[in-house]
């Protein structure tokens, strides 16, 4: 029962997170935020909220292994499965791809967050860090669509209807009645599946004798991979290569920095030593993966995809077995 409470839970979320995206995106542009705002903070929380509300509510219960578990793993399952998996169908063109400035960011941000878990526990002052290079993160994205804008504001019309088409979940013609029936089944639903989530989580380590950290790491992690796992996969199948790594760098950048930042307000998370042994090394190591493709341009293929698809695989064994 545990396992169906589980999965039930990992489904509402999924739900629940892209309900509230939907909702809240046509609100903002139902009030006149641009969409260029609601691609940069809306979408981009929302599609996170699913694993915030995860963390947030670990840490309440006591559990707050969870949540790191859940963040390194995510990170991890994001670079070696979410990018494999499509790989070894299609294969991706990342010859391509201009990412450059992006992956620096994650692979700062993944440095950043990994010196400061030498310190065995994150606190509200590392969380502050965090979110700190968050807001230049942002900063930084921002600066660079307002740049865009300014580069085709000759055709400012066109523009604007498609940054309205690219914002997830926009539909101009929406209801009124249907925007707030969005924003209630996400609220609902967020919360909901969360307490499940957890709560199943925690009993399948008891009955099973490992720690909540070691099922943040595999069955949470792998669960709320699944919806950038669809994302990139789509993208393969049309030839998006760069849709589908800029989905796990952005990923990857608002798990570490977003989501352990504001959940370290909430209370301290402490860093098991298995994480710091072990777990963090390989998340560094499967984001330095990245850099031939990211510099070199070189062609993610399937053979590449089988690679990486196999390197997650032995990663959950040795995770399991440990």
């Amino acid at each position: 029962m545990d396992l169906f409470f589980a999965a039930l839970g990992l489904i509402i979320l999924l739900l629940a997170g892209d309900s509230l995206v939907r909702g809240a995106v046509n609100l903002s542009l139902r009030l006149g935020v641009p969409a260029l705002i609601v691609s940069l903070t809306i979408v981009a929380f929302g599609t996170s909220a699913p694993e915030l509300l995860i963390s947030v509510r670990a840490i309440l219960d006591g559990v707050p292994g969870l949540a790191m578990g859940n963040v390194v793993g995510s990170n991890t399952a994001n670079i070696l499965l979410v990018l494999g998996v499509p790989a070894l169908m299609k294969g991706l063109s990342t010859g391509g791809c201009d990412t450059r400035k992006s992956y620096l960011q994650m692979l700062a941000a993944t440095v950043l967050f990994t010196v400061l878990c030498m310190g065995g526990v994150i606190t509200w002052v590392q969380g502050l860090a965090l979110l700190a290079a968050l807001a230049l993160m942002l900063s930084s994205a921002f600066k660079v669509a307002l740049c865009h804008r300014r580069d085709c504001r000759d055709a400012e019309a066109a523009c604007a209807d498609e940054d309205e088409e690219e914002v997830e979940g926009a539909d101009p013609n929406m209801p009124w009645w249907k925007v707030i029936m969005f924003l209630l089944l996400g609220l609902i639903g967020l919360p909901l599946g969360a307490d499940l989530l957890v709560d199943a989580s925690t009993n399948i380590a008891r009955h099973f004798g490992v720690s909540e950290t070691v099922i943040g790491l595999t069955l949470v992690a792998l669960g709320t991979s699944l919806p950038e796992l669809a994302t990139t996969v789509m993208a393969a199948l049309r030839n998006q290569a760069e849709v589908a790594l800029g989905n796990v760098i952005g990923s990857n950048m608002f798990n570490l920095l977003a989501i352990i930042g504001i959940s370290s307000m909430v209370g301290p998370i402490p860093v098991d030593p298995g994480i710091l042994q072990f777990d963090l090394w390989v998340m560094l190591g499967a984001s330095a993966l990245l850099i031939p493709f990211v510099f070199l341009k070189w062609h993610m293929g399937r053979i590449w995809g089988a690679i990486l698809s196999a390197l997650y695989l032995i990663y959950i064994f040795a995770v399991l077995v440990n």
